[in-house]
């Protein structure tokens, strides 16, 4: 339940909101080609089902704990993820991967100057 209330299934699974959170657990968390446009350039929410299968539990804390080291970009909101206790991000972590991969990487992000390809939303009021 923590990757529902977490917001995860937001920005992470295609559809999520169209399905009014009804997508299968199977579909979850596989990232998203819609860019998320700002000042910042554009991010895109990455395949976690993907991520956790390179990264290790330890860094998947990290880098929810920390905004990344400093390098997380919006809509990210690493101000909740920050206050979440080192357990309940393990067993998101734990989660995700008991999930196992499917799906392709998300797009890599573009700086403010780079028109994106795909298709996005603008973020800035």
């Amino acid at each position: 339940y923590l990757t529902i209330v977490g917001g995860c299934n937001d920005c992470h699974t295609p559809g999520w909101d169209q399905s009014n959170g009804g997508t299968p657990p199977a579909e979850r968390l596989t990232g998203n080609p819609v860019g998320y446009r700002g000042p910042w350039g554009t991010s895109y929410a990455a395949n976690l089902r993907l991520l956790v299968q390179r990264a290790s539990e330890d860094r998947w804390v990290q880098v929810l704990t920390t905004n990344d080291g400093g390098h997380g970009r919006p809509p990210m909101p690493y101000m909740n993820t920050a206050r979440m206790s080192g357990k309940d991000l393990r067993a998101m972590y734990r989660y995700v991967k008991a999930l196992g991969p499917r799906g392709e990487r998300a797009p890599r992000a573009l700086p403010p100057d780079s028109t994106p390809r795909t298709p996005w939303i603008w973020m800035v009021p």
